[in-house]
C-alpha cells in the first residue's frame, strides 16, 4: 500500500520563490545529509544564501561528500544540538537571516526557543503552520493548516489561522481561496464539536469579510469531490472544490499529511507563517525535495 512514487518538488512554488533572489536564511543543526541536501538544492535554484549553524566538522563532511562548495557560506560552529536553536533565533531577531530552516533538531526545540519574547519575533498574528500538497510537479495544490502546530486550536485562534492561510494563498495566486472547514460530517451536531465550531467559524468569517470562501462544517468527500458534495446536495462554492482545509486539531492534519505523502507520495511543503520571519519545520525524516519546497514556501511567505 506504500507508494514508492518519487516526491517531486512543484514548480509553482519555485516559480513564485525564484521571485526573490538569495535570502538569507539560517539552517539549524545543519550538519546532517539530507539537510545540507536541500540547502544544496536550494542554493542551486538560487532561493537561499544560508548561514549554517552546527558542528562545523560535520557540516564541512557533509558539503564534500555532496561535492557542495561551501566555501563562501558562514558556519556558526556549535556542536551541541540543542544551543543551535538559540543562535538562529538572535540572528533572526537582529534581522541577520530572514528565515528559518530546521536541519536535524527537534521541534518542540526550535520552536520553544522562536516564541521567546525576548527575540521580538512574535507579532499580534498567532503562529500557524501551512501544508502545501501536491502529487506532480505541475499540480494544483491542496492546502492544509494547521497540522503542525496548533493543537487544538479555538475559534479565536482558528481566526488566526484563516487569516495566515488567505495570505499564504494569495501569494501563491490563489486570489480569493475556497477554505472548508473539515469536520467528520457536513451536519452540525452537538454531539461532533468541530462541527459545531466549523459553523460558528464560518459566520464569524463572513462577518469579517474575508477574501476568501469560507464554510464548514464539511467532511473530507465533500471538501475534495464535487460528485459526493452534489450527492448529498451541498450547494456552495467551496464543496467539492477546496483550495484549502482547515482542520479541527493537530492529529487530523498530521494524519493526512502523512497519509498523502505515505500512500500518494505527496511532496508536503511545510512553513510556519504569522511571525517575522517564516519558519521551515519539516520532519527530521523528510525527502530533500520536500525540504526544498519548504524553503520554496518559506521564501513566498516572506514579506
Amino acid at each position: 500500500m506504500l507508494s514508492n512514487k518519487e516526491i517531486l518538488c512543484p514548480n509553482n512554488l519555485l516559480d513564485y520563490s525564484s521571485k526573490k533572489k538569495g535570502i538569507k536564511a539560517a539552517i539549524v543543526n545543519a550538519g546532517k545529509p539530507l539537510a545540507m541536501l536541500s540547502v544544496q538544492d536550494a542554493v542551486n535554484e538560487n532561493l537561499i544564501e544560508p548561514i549554517f549553524i552546527g558542528d562545523k566538522k560535520e557540516i564541512l563532511k557533509c558539503a564534500e561528500d555532496l561535492t557542495f562548495d561551501v566555501s563562501k557560506y558562514e558556519i556558526i560552529d556549535e556542536s551541541v544540538e540543542n544551543n543551535t536553536a538559540p543562535i538562529a533565533a538572535k540572528l533572526a531577531s537582529e534581522e541577520k537571516v530572514q528565515i528559518i530552516v530546521k536541519g536535524h533538531i527537534h521541534t518542540d526545540i526550535l520552536m520553544k526557543e522562536v516564541l521567546k519574547r525576548d527575540y521580538g519575533l512574535i507579532g499580534k498574528t498567532r503562529l500557524s503552520h501551512i501544508w502545501h500538497m501536491t502529487i506532480n510537479k505541475d499540480d494544483k495544490p491542496l492546502i492544509i493548516t494547521d497540522g503542525a502546530l496548533n493543537v487544538l486550536p479555538n475559534l479565536k485562534t482558528k481566526m488566526h489561522i484563516l487569516k495566515n492561510v488567505v495570505n499564504f494563498s494569495n501569494r501563491i495566486g490563489i486570489n480569493k481561496p475556497k477554505i472548508a472547514l473539515l469536520s467528520a460530517t457536513e451536519e452540525v451536531i452537538e454531539s461532533v464539536p468541530s462541527s459545531v465550531e466549523a459553523a460558528e467559524l464560518t459566520k464569524i468569517a463572513k462577518d469579517e469579510n474575508l477574501n476568501a470562501e469560507i464554510f464548514g462544517p464539511l467532511a473530507f468527500d465533500n471538501c475534495i469531490s464535487k460528485k459526493s458534495a452534489a450527492i448529498k446536495g451541498i450547494k456552495n462554492d467551496v464543496a467539492g472544490d477546496a483550495d484549502v482545509l482547515l482542520v479541527p486539531n493537530v492529529e487530523a492534519g498530521n494524519s493526512l499529511v502523512k497519509m498523502m505523502i505515505y500512500f500518494c507520495g505527496a511532496c508536503a511543503a511545510g512553513v510556519v507563517v504569522g511571525g517575522k520571519v517564516p519558519i521551515v519545520i519539516t520532519s527530521r525524516s523528510d525527502e530533500a525535495q520536500a525540504r526544498l519546497a519548504s524553503i520554496a514556501a518559506a521564501v513566498v511567505a516572506l514579506d
